[in-house]
């Protein structure tokens, strides 16, 4: 098995795919919303109730993720799990912890490996 595929199971392959996904998908509005000079805040408190059920729903995700990310990474060994945390307010949760999934899974196997 060549070195650069060595450890990419079926489940981490569709994390990392996920975590692209993520980042394209958040990124493509942010970066329309950059261009469109779009205020996000004044959105985000203008926009009604709706707006605000889903910002308390992904901050609560958002916690229990980095919570798991740290709990997880450091329960099996993961060094630097500390750059996907940080990735996930700095880019988006919706990259860093799918990434932080297929990083988990290639751990994993690789520390089963024989």
């Amino acid at each position: 098995m060549s070195r650069l595929r060595r450890g990419w199971t079926p489940p981490a392959v569709i994390y990392l795919l996920l975590a692209v996904a993520g980042l394209v998908g958040t990124w493509t509005y942010n970066v329309r919303a950059v261009l469109e000079s779009v205020d996000f805040l004044g959105d985000l408190a203008g926009g009604g109730p709706a707006v605000s059920s889903i910002t308390t729903d992904l901050l609560v995700v958002a916690i229990a993720a980095v919570a798991f990310m740290l709990a997880e990474g450091r329960r099996i060994g993961m060094k630097r799990v500390w750059i996907l945390v940080l990735l996930a307010p700095l880019v988006a949760l919706a990259f860093a912890f799918p990434l932080f999934l297929a990083l988990r899974e290639r751990h994993l196997t690789l520390t089963r490996a024989p």
